[in-house]
């Protein structure tokens, strides 16, 4: 893309009223809203908002304690480095597409020493963790990185039996399990109503679990990780060799308590919609869905075009209809295969269902349909 085509784009999306992923644009009236004006300030983490969000994330996930942090890279790092450490050994189990190897620059290595043990296929870039792949694991490991969902999947996620095996194959190898559950709310739709299980019950698998306050929720910044009370005390001293803890955390734990209040009913409806739109692009001739069993309100869509062409379709959408769709392919898997990170969020239900899957014929060079009476 040449500079005067992304400039061209970007004018394009400032003047979009609608959009389709996610919650659309985040303004700081919004996010201030988010803080009540009676929050108590922490100082250095202790006391205040930072405590209360603490205990409660604590009691729903079913754990003995919380520590909030300011960014997933710093807890997730120190979180798998306490339980190596534990356990002598220092090295990770996890899919060779999981969040920490993608996107993380390498900082569980660099920064701590871990090594990791990959599972999942080389050649087939959307096959899953299982305990089949984790098999393929013969080294020592002191933990295994469980992520869901699994965000370069597509939001994939294990059926309950399958996740109750993956932690098993840890379990006999005296591993400890973390879950990166930087999206688990979106996750809990799934196995509430598959499973009957909560967030709590699914918790309860792991020794320590990650949670997000900004990816599917909404909040400025900022996580937790929970887990027994002696982890959370390692990590807590983890977080100070971080520089993650500033004189005052208030702002970011005042905005991720009022989400947490709220926003975690919304994904119930967001899972059925991504379901249904998923159902009604497969009736289209494309895009690709992605996973094939869409079970959280994130999907990824892989259409056939280059990428000059998908910028010119996000255009004339985006021009024809004032809503703006994608900025870039969440990664171009060839020259004419471009694929698309879709999750379902406030902005998406604001468009019928109808809209919604037009908008996407259109994007994979259809006209769009008549809507249905």
């Amino acid at each position: 893309m040449t500079a005067a085509s992304a400039r061209r784009l970007e004018a394009l999306a400032a003047n979009c009223s609608r959009f389709l992923s996610g919650d659309g644009p985040r303004s700081v009236p919004g996010l201030l809203d988010q803080i009540p004006d009676d929050t108590a300030p922490d100082v250095y983490g202790h006391g205040g908002v930072v405590e209360k969000l603490e205990v409660e994330i604590a009691r729903l996930l079913g754990k003995e304690a919380a520590l909030f942090i300011p960014t997933g890279t710093m807890a997730q790092q120190a979180t798998l480095r306490v339980h190596c450490d534990r356990r002598s050994c220092h090295t990770v189990a996890m899919h060779r597409f999981c969040h920490l190897r993608q996107h993380e620059e390498g900082a569980l290595t660099r920064l701590h020493g871990l090594s990791d043990a990959l599972a999942g296929v080389p050649w087939e870039p959307m096959a899953p963790l299982d305990a089949v792949s984790l098999a393929s694991i013969k080294e020592p490991v002191g933990a295994l990185l469980v992520e869901l969902p699994q965000r370069d999947l597509g939001g994939h996620l294990p059926t309950w039996n399958e996740l109750v095996a993956i932690v098993e194959w840890a379990r006999e190898r005296g591993a400890a399990v973390h879950l990166d559950g930087a999206r688990l709310w979106e996750a809990a739709p799934y196995y509430a109503t598959g499973a009957k299980k909560d967030l709590a019950a699914i918790s309860a698998l792991f020794d320590t679990v990650y949670v997000s306050f900004y990816k599917g929720l909404g909040a400025i910044a900022g996580c937790c990780v929970a887990g027994t009370r002696e982890v959370i005390d390692e990590l807590e001293v983890w977080r100070v060799r971080h520089g993650a803890r500033p004189y005052m955390m208030w702002p970011y734990a005042a905005s991720a308590l009022s989400v947490v209040r709220e926003r975690p009913r919304d994904m119930f409806a967001y899972y059925r919609r991504a379901q249904a739109i998923a159902r009604e692009i497969r009736a289209l001739d494309g895009p690709d869905v992605l996973p094939e069993r869409v079970r959280s309100p994130m999907m990824h869509l892989r259409i056939r075009a280059t990428r000059d062409e998908m910028d010119a379709r996000v255009a004339e959408v985006a021009e024809s209809t004032s809503v703006w769709t994608f900025t870039r392919p969440f990664v171009s898997e060839g020259h004419r295969l471009q694929r698309y990170e879709f999750q379902v969020g406030r902005a998406t239900m604001e468009l019928s269902l109808d809209e919604a899957v037009a908008i996407i014929a259109r994007l994979n060079g259809q006209r769009p349909r008549r809507p249905r009476r």
